[in-house]
């Protein structure tokens, strides 16, 4: 597989047909590179300066946890209640000022010494939801403590000793794991506080809905824009040569002008999240990118074959999204497909006949998947490829699943066993990579000097050895591995979780079609 110099469909959600920038690299793996002496200084940084400034983090919120629970005793949290000039003045002014005062005190001795705002924060009769972005790391929350707005998070987070108080203070809207219509109720309750003339405090959402590197912009998720109230778009940045706990960090979070939204923006959330991305984006001097949280979850899916940093699987993930070609029953259309491939032969097909062969139209999106199989610009492809591609997509962590079924398609029919070149593409194809050498690993299963495989060897050997890619794929292909990923968890983060409906009209999920 290959990434192609350009794409021709237009951006999701987007009318617009134009050429777009090629597609970039994995937006959700970070790697850091130290010099010898930068190691040595964040080692010696982490047994002496690492546990003062964690120590101080812990006492301040301890001293604020008396503060936040004086302000919230008793209080609702469903309705702003009517309050006496001494609770609104005593308790609520001045508690915010206190707790602003030791939030910044505490991120100081985190590490956060300069912290420049720009732009002006909007009252929230004039845009009762900010969006912020790029989404990277818990830190991110620092924006939150300094206006003390309202944020998205889970049910669970209230009952926690201490951190529960502080984060009631907030009044955040709350997500229930165990109630199947949490995301309904939650969309429901963005838009009465967004809709009550101010009356709430503002709501601070990371559309992208997970975390990446800073490197672009991904898919925006809907449920901020739901309301079709004015937004204020806020970006943050971190202009930092070295990005670790040890270190000392800036932070630069800017307000931008209010976006309201247009009449057609507003019957169409997704619409309304391109167009904010777009302008976000141009503040930040970043790209935009389709991929999404869902991209997030096959990027750091726990299988043997992990995803590298140029891997074209994201992208190829994306077009099958696009084009609704991820199947509700994988199981039974992957064999269905690896039958029909195998019958082929290692045949090429052109575009004409992969459109058949997914029963789908010709289109300028089914051409930029094409494009990724076509490696030699011969106009054609080999079938087998896009199954085992589309396999990993709807099975990223059974990575024998997939090595099954591509031994099934690649097999001779004699002996029931692949050779070292049909390897290379087979797990390059897994990887999503161009190049890829194999020799060490076909050599270390091979033991008995056979020049073929059987998948029961594979197996066998997978099972002795579990990090069988890191030990003999990424040793033999320097720069393969992806390195430590910034998206700590495979579900949504604790900033901003999903919240936002499947089905919704609007949508970008809704507007596609499900195929078989």
């Amino acid at each position: 597989m290959r990434l192609p110099t350009k794409r021709l469909c237009a951006a999701e959600g987007d009318g617009k047909k134009m050429d777009q920038a090629p597609p970039i690299r994995n937006p959700f793996v970070h790697v850091l590179k130290f010099t010898p002496l930068e190691k040595a200084k964040i080692a010696l940084m982490t047994v002496t300066l690492f546990p003062v400034r964690l120590l101080i983090a812990a006492f301040m919120m301890l001293l604020a946890w008396p503060f936040a629970f004086l302000a919230s005793v008793g209080r609702s949290e469903t309705v702003v209640e009517p309050q006496c000039l001494w609770r609104r003045w005593v308790l609520h002014i001045l508690v915010d000022i206190i707790l602003k005062i030791i939030m910044r005190v505490m991120w100081f001795a985190g590490g956060f010494h300069w912290i420049t705002v720009k732009g002006q924060r909007a009252l929230p009769a004039e845009a009762p939801i900010l969006t912020l972005a790029p989404h990277s790391s818990y830190f991110d929350a620092i924006p939150v403590t300094m206006s003390m707005a309202s944020i998205v998070m889970k049910a669970e987070s209230k009952d926690i000793p201490l951190w529960g108080t502080l984060i009631k203070f907030i009044r955040p809207v709350f997500v229930s794991r165990s109630d199947q219509d949490s995301r309904k109720k939650t969309v429901e309750e963005i838009k009465r506080r967004a809709r009550s003339g101010g009356e709430w405090p503002p709501i601070m959402i990371f559309p992208e809905g997970t975390c990446t590197n800073r490197s672009c912009l991904i898919t925006f998720k809907p449920g901020a824009f739901i309301p079709a109230v004015p937004v204020q778009p806020v970006v943050i940045r971190y202009p930092n040569k070295l990005k670790t706990i040890t270190h000392t960090f800036l932070l630069t979070p800017q307000f931008l002008p209010i976006y309201t939204p247009s009449e057609e923006e507003k019957r169409n959330p997704a619409l309304f999240a391109i167009n904010v991305r777009r302008i976000m984006a141009k503040a930040l001097g970043v790209p935009i990118t389709d991929y999404s949280f869902e991209d997030c979850q096959l990027a750091m899916a726990e299988g043997q074959l992990r995803l590298p940093v140029d891997t074209c699987l994201l992208e190829f993930a994306k077009l099958v999204r696009r084009l609704g070609l991820k199947p509700r029953n994988a199981e039974k259309v992957l064999q269905e497909y690896g039958n029909r491939a195998r019958k082929l032969e290692g045949q090429k097909l052109g575009l004409d006949d992969f459109a058949q062969f997914l029963d789908v139209p010709v289109s300028d999106m089914l051409l930029d998947m094409f494009a990724l199989f076509d490696e030699h610009d011969d106009n054609s492809m080999d079938i087998r490829e896009y199954v085992i591609a589309l396999s990993v997509v709807c099975r990223p962590a059974k990575t024998l699943e997939t090595m099954k079924l591509a031994f099934k398609m690649f097999e001779a029919d004699e002996d029931g066993a692949i050779t070292e070149m049909e390897l290379a593409v087979i797990l390059k194809t897994a990887l999503g990579v161009t190049h890829l050498g194999v020799s060490c690993l076909f050599t270390a299963i091979d033991c008995d000097d056979t020049g073929k495989l059987t998948f029961d060897k594979f197996r066998s050997f997978a099972e002795q050895h579990p990090d069988f890619a890191e030990d003999y794929l990424h040793t033999e292909n320097t720069g393969l591995h992806s390195g430590p990923c910034t998206a700590t968890t495979k579900t949504s983060n604790g900033i901003c979780p999903d919240f936002s409906p499947n089905d919704h009209h609007g949508t970008i999920d809704g507007l596609l079609k499900k195929h078989n």
